[in-house]
């Protein structure tokens, strides 16, 4: 039997605190929640899931960089460090795999400064504004890639 993909899910900070850090931009429901509904899909999909949150900038480029020739693609909420880091561009762009960049909510409606994304220049596609149904869809679109055998 193949392997199934591997891919690595990463939350940046504060998404730990979903489900009590301002619910009427992000919603109730919590990490957890999350992490199971994407765990669900997978299974559904037959993809394994690593799912990992981080408030520290640097353990999440690290575990970017690890998911070299491990993972098969990388879903990112990457939190503000989406609006900061050049960091995790530039680990997103040496990994060398396909990446989904997703937000809760939709940072187009909110204040100027989350409207610039660096981790938008590394990704395939950006889903944002459908709350933790984003991650569903993005877990399906890197399956589709994945499925139709197309590279970063």
């Amino acid at each position: 039997m193949a392997q199934r993909p591997s891919i690595l899910i990463l939350n940046g900070p504060n998404l730990n605190m979903l489900g009590t850090r301002e619910p009427h931009i992000y919603g109730a429901e919590t990490l957890a929640d999350v992490q199971a509904l994407c765990l669900a899909e997978g299974e559904r999909l037959g993809l394994e899931i690593d799912f990992r949150q981080s408030n520290h900038e640097g353990e999440l480029v690290t575990w970017i960089q690890q998911a070299r020739g491990v993972r098969s693609a990388i879903l990112l909420n990457a939190g503000a460090y989406t609006h900061t880091s050049v960091a995790i561009l530039d680990a997103l762009t040496a990994v060398d795999l396909p990446v989904i960049e997703v937000h809760l909510s939709n940072i187009f409606r909110r204040e100027p400064f989350r409207h610039h994304s660096y981790v938008s220049m590394a990704a395939r596609g950006v889903i944002c504004g459908l709350g933790s149904h984003g991650y569903v869809l993005a877990l399906q679109a890197a399956d589709r890639l994945l499925r139709a055998g197309t590279r970063p």
